[in-house]
């Protein structure tokens, strides 16, 4: 009986665990949902909505143990000879004690995912519904129904997308002494050929077998285990939740074959329909047209910015005076024909990017500014961390470089201003992480890769990738241009340095590969010193060797006779390379995405059960700078009123003018919900109010004033709080809290 009772004491205090990898699948932070609710600016953070809930999967974890356990001694009181009838029931009614707890707690595990996932919905449907309203976004060719995956920006979303854009250009080109170009969208085939785009850029499909709708197969996939892990997780066995999450970690690494029997395995079908789904098979993202009125020159509408700048390497290399290192940036529209667009402005087909190529020495990958920014600490979610299960940990930048987590300086350097850039910009640092590529997710040749991840109500979103990419783009535009795209470095003296040579006799091969000789020859002087020597070493004991030419997919053999290998000794007077690249690529209406949703709250209107919706924006991302309303509508007030509209003009600030005689309290309301900083409310004709929009407070300031003041607080150059200390407060006499007419 006491070994009964003590069971049952013991598992009461669920014991101290490391956090389980479920954590990256868990329910939106309690923040989002507070806003969406209507909570004021103190909300939660969403790291203690993660911690409890992870807490109590923890707790259901540990009395799930206790249930076995207890079951386990039930059993065995039975078993035993002699034991007491009073001794087991005592052991029975501790058990049945143990599982109601258990189910208790798989109910209210169930019952917090359901409350998350409503939270989640609902502020995604209050931030969507006012962006919509208040014209920031619409589906484009809305009178015909839409597009999927296309949207089109109104006169706020421009002007949030122009404020952002000009933010970056100021961040890195300017700051950063970046070379701007500007490349076409179409693109020729040869281009993307040599890039692997053609070949490669592509998702895995499916398709409804009856109606013959389309979907992304790993999607279908992700969204099944997700909702299982999440919705049904309490009711999971243990090994079925680590399958699921198994699958979730290697879904790119998924074979057609292998993704197909997926699908099959859990009866995943159509989500409209739900029918049966074919055979998953590749589908090449990419927009194809053709150059020219003949059809015979094929092209594509870019999927990316990058290679245009790559195939200018050798120009823009010689405009900076054969210097390295040296970065291009370009802002341009990418296309994507996206199988199954979702999600809003986050998986669409047509859409912003900025990236930059930083071309570096691969021998020197050190950067001279990242002492600026090495004392960064912010959240860092390494490789070593996903694989074992634990969450992301904040981090300092230079620690992260100097133990070899990140791989190099130049890596970290724009690491550290990404996450600058994206702070400045509104992001909320808390729901911020630099996530690093898994082994599966990077290509060969990459030397190491982070995404900048921002939480939304969506999840963890990947806004910017930032790549080392190593040498592999310039060296393959070389090999199919024909023309080198390499940097020199010239030596103070010639160096003697001990050179491979390979020399292929053109006669031989010309005869054992005929039609073939030219990819042959091309393989073997492309090897490196290493396997090179090899192949010397294997010739001269066994006279041939196989050898494996990639263009042709399948090994050749190479005889003695066939090519010369040797390691000569020569002088040099500079050093010819093909440069490394660093490559940070931002997706603007992902990023704009996430700002809007940080940026969103409500709080209580006058008027009973209503909400006044909010976008605190920065004033350096706010489409409007501020707005100027007459308090009355007299011809007075509204001369001042376009005097001080000038003087705005004048100083550059972007401004509206309301003169329409609406309730002040409506007009405030109208312009918090488009996230304006500033109000300027003229009520005499020596001085006016300037309103802050979060706070609400108002300072009285003199017409001659009023602009040199909103240029210093919306440029950044002062905070609200300075100009309080300078100018008289004003006491609100009218209401602000009415809420805005339906537009």
């Amino acid at each position: 009986m006491r070994l009964a009772l003590l069971l049952f004491s013991s598992s009461l205090v669920p014991k101290p665990r490391s956090p389980s990898k479920t954590l990256l699948l868990l329910p939106f932070s309690s923040a989002a949902a507070a806003a969406a609710a209507g909570a004021a600016e103190g909300m939660d953070s969403s790291a203690s909505a993660s911690a409890s809930s992870v807490s109590l999967r923890e707790a259901l974890a540990e009395k799930q143990a206790a249930v076995d356990a207890q079951g386990d001694a039930v059993r065995a009181l039975k078993a035993r000879a002699g034991a007491g009838r009073a001794e087991i029931d005592a052991a029975v009614d501790a058990l049945k004690a143990l599982k109601l707890e258990a189910a208790a707690l798989s109910r209210q595990i169930q019952s917090s995912a359901a409350a998350a996932v409503a939270g989640r919905e609902a502020l995604r449907q209050a931030v969507v519904n006012t962006l919509e309203r208040r014209l920031f976004y619409i589906p484009s060719f809305k009178i015909y129904r839409g597009v999927a995956g296309l949207f089109d920006y109104g006169p706020p979303g421009c002007a949030v997308k122009s404020n952002v854009l000009a933010f970056w250009r100021q961040h890195f080109v300017l700051e950063e002494g970046m070379l701007e170009v500007d490349c076409p969208c179409v693109t020729p085939e040869v281009v993307l050929k040599a890039s692997g785009h053609v070949d490669k850029f592509t998702d895995l499909m499916v398709k409804d077998e009856k109606t013959g709708t389309c979907y992304r197969a790993d999607h279908l996939i992700k969204d099944f285990c997700k909702e299982k892990l999440e919705k049904d997780a309490a009711l999971l066995p243990p090994e079925k939740a680590a399958e699921f999450q198994h699958v979730l970690a290697v879904l790119d690494d998924l074979s057609p074959e292998e993704m197909g029997a997926k699908i099959k395995e859990y009866g995943i079908t159509a989500p409209d329909t739900k029918n049966p789904l074919s055979d998953p098979y590749p589908f090449n993202l990419m927009f194809q047209t053709s150059i020219g009125p003949s059809g015979l020159s094929p092209g594509y509408m870019r999927p990316e910015t990058a290679q245009g700048i790559f195939v200018n390497f050798k120009d823009l290399y010689y405009y900076n005076g054969n210097k390295l290192p040296f970065a291009a940036a370009q802002i341009g529209q990418a296309f994507r024909n996206e199988i199954s667009p979702r999600q809003g402005l986050l998986r669409v087909r047509e859409f912003t990017l900025a990236e930059i190529e930083h071309f570096v020495d691969p021998e020197d990958k050190s950067h001279p500014k990242f002492g600026d920014v090495a004392d960064l600490e912010f959240l860092m979610f390494p490789r070593e961390e996903q694989l074992t299960g634990k969450s992301a940990v904040k981090k300092k930048l230079g620690e992260a470089v100097s133990k070899g987590t990140i791989n190099n300086e130049t890596l970290g350097y724009f690491i550290g201003r990404v996450y600058l850039f994206l702070t400045q910009l509104g992001i909320d640092k808390d729901r911020l992480r630099f996530r690093q590529h898994l082994p599966n997710e990077m290509a060969h040749y990459a030397a190491d890769c982070w995404d900048a991840e921002i939480e939304c109500s969506y999840g963890w979103i990947e806004c910017v990738g930032i790549a080392d990419r190593s040498a592999y783009d310039l060296r393959a535009h070389s090999e199919k241009s024909g023309v080198p795209l390499v940097a020199h470095e010239k030596f103070p003296e010639p160096r003697e340095v001990e050179k491979l040579v390979i020399t292929p006799s053109k006669k031989e091969l010309g005869l054992a590969f005929k039609g073939n000789q030219k990819m042959v020859i091309e393989a073997l002087e492309a090897m490196k010193e290493t396997e090179a020597l090899e192949m010397k070493a294997a010739l001269e004991s066994k006279g041939e060797v196989e050898f494996h030419v990639c263009t042709l997919n399948k090994s050749v053999t190479i005889k003695k006779n066939m090519l010369s290998i040797s390691m000569e000794k020569k002088k040099e007077h500079q050093r010819v390379f093909t440069p490394s690249v660093i490559e940070p690529s931002f997706g603007i209406g992902r990023i704009i995405y996430c700002l809007f949703e940080h940026c969103f709250y409500q709080r209580p209107s006058k008027a009973e059960d209503e909400q006044l919706n909010v976008f605190r924006f920065p004033p350096l991302v706010a489409p409007i700078k501020c707005t100027v309303f007459p308090l009355v509508k007299i011809e007075k007030f509204d001369v001042v009123a376009k005097k001080i509209s000038k003087a705005l003009t004048t100083a550059g600030i972007s401004h509206i003018i309301d003169i329409t005689g609406t309730s002040i309290g409506k007009r405030y309301a109208r312009t918090d919900e488009i996230g304006v900083p500033l109000a300027i409310t003229v009520d005499s004709t020596t001085s006016v109010t300037i309103r802050d929009r979060d706070s609400k407070e108002q300072i009285r300031v003199d017409i001659e004033e009023v602009a040199s003041v909103v240029k210093e607080v919306t440029d950044g150059q002062s905070t609200w709080a300075d100009v309080m200390w300078r100018y008289p407060t004003h006491a609100v006499s009218h209401t602000d809290e009415e809420p805005a007419d339906e537009e």
